[in-house]
């Protein structure tokens, strides 16, 4: 593994998405050699699913040697992104590099995707917008996007147009702003060679993909090896394990999750799709992605439910319901969804609602089957037990006249 160094020590880095996963493994490395980490995401509160907060995060920051500042901010609101960089450049005096992290998977096809998705998609370009002013200040800045090469094969487009925008909208701000600010700030891309295991990773291929993949530390690394080089080191597109072996790596096994077990190449490589999801098979996980119309959860009976729903939403539902729901389901097809009732003609799928949810709704997914399909009431299935409500039991009841359409389509 590499080495730090103390290069970083003082630096302040302003990281998007550092509650967990890649975001997290660059702070804590960083933290080791004593900087300051602004921590932008969403997570303030314990999510069902994926472990870590900002809170929790700026913990193992402040134990690992660093200073922490722990900050609220959807990458969709202007104004959020603009208190963290004030916060940021009041606690630690301006800002020497931004990383930004954060993403959103949804790869869905055209008609399946939420124009919500396709905003937080595409939304960091105001992070380095607002964090520019703060970087020409320092004496070796640095912006680092997680962003893939630029690959052209239609392959990459088909199933997932919006998704493969986004991410290559990330590596062409790398394109124009090397450019614009070069001599000035180093504006680079990084992209892991192998599938790394995150929560994400494990939606799209099950318990078993971990045992193709590497760990966050890897890119955590390779982020270190890039922001420890001057600016002239600019406009690049970086792969983990390409600039790893320059800086004199070796030993990649201690990286694996399971050493010795095939890895599996990421995603806008040149491996094509297909083949992806042929390998993720032979050993053992089961892509969620491979046709690209649904959600990101895998398909089933959930998902065929979500897509009746989707086909029914209209501008008078959400005008007459003005509720966001979350679905937190378990048993046999466990995940989040949500259906959007308030934003917009409205929008439904799996994971977080793209807005915070007004209703919470925790039951088994056989249940929720049963609810939809019009054979269980909200208001008897949450009296007998089987539905916990957390939020307005009137919003609730409000989508038995959703109900009540699903089941003449059904």
């Amino acid at each position: 593994m590499l080495q730090n160094t103390g290069k970083l020590g003082g630096c302040t880095i302003f990281i998007t998405g550092a509650s967990r996963g890649i975001g997290k493994a660059i702070a804590l490395k960083a933290a080791r050699d004593g900087a300051n980490v602004v921590i932008a995401a969403k997570t303030a509160d314990p999510h069902p699913k994926l472990p870590g907060t900002i809170y929790t995060a700026a913990a193992e920051i402040e134990a690992a040697g660093g200073k922490a500042l722990p900050c609220i901010v959807d990458v969709r609101d202007e104004k959020q992104i603009n208190q963290a960089v004030e916060q940021a450049v009041e606690k630690f005096g301006g800002i020497d590099i931004l990383v930004n992290n954060a993403s959103a998977i949804n790869l869905t096809g055209t008609l399946e995707t939420p124009m919500k998705k396709v905003d937080l998609m595409l939304e960091l370009f105001s992070v380095s917008k607002l964090c520019i002013p703060h970087l020409l200040k320092s004496k070796n800045p640095h912006i680092l996007n997680l962003s893939p090469p630029l690959n052209l094969n239609p392959s990459w487009f088909k199933n997932h147009t919006a998704y493969t925008m986004a991410k290559y909208g990330m590596s062409m701000c790398v394109l124009g702003m090397a450019e614009e600010f070069k001599g000035s700030i180093a504006v680079n891309a990084l992209w892991p060679k192998t599938a790394i295991q995150t929560a994400a990773m494990d939606m799209l291929g099950g318990s078993e993909i971990g045992k193709q993949c590497r760990k966050v530390e890897i890119v955590a690394d390779a982020a270190y090896a890039i922001l420890k080089k001057p600016t002239s080191f600019t406009g690049q597109f970086v792969i983990d394990e390409d600039i790893l072996k320059k800086e004199g790596v070796k030993e990649f096994d201690v990286y694996a999750v399971e050493p010795g077990h095939p890895l599996l190449p990421d995603f806008f490589l040149d491996q094509e799709p297909e083949d992806l999801a042929k390998q993720m098979e032979e050993h053992g996980a089961t892509p969620a992605f491979k046709s690209g119309k649904a959600d990101s959860a895998a398909t089933g009976p959930i998902s065929d439910m979500f897509n009746i729903i989707r086909g029914i939403l209209s501008p008078d539902i959400v005008k007459t319901t003005e509720a966001v729901y979350r679905f937190d389901l378990s048993g046999e097809h466990a995940g989040v969804w949500y259906i959007d009732l308030k934003n917009d003609a409205g929008s439904a799928g799996s994971g977080d609602p793209p807005t915070k949810a007004d209703v919470i709704m925790t039951l088994d997914s056989a249940d929720f089957i049963k609810m939809f399909g019009g054979r269980l009431k909200p208001t008897m299935a949450f009296m007998s037990g089987k539905l916990k409500i957390k939020g307005d039991m009137g919003l609730a009841i409000k989508l038995e006249k959703m109900m009540a359409m699903m089941k003449s389509k059904l």
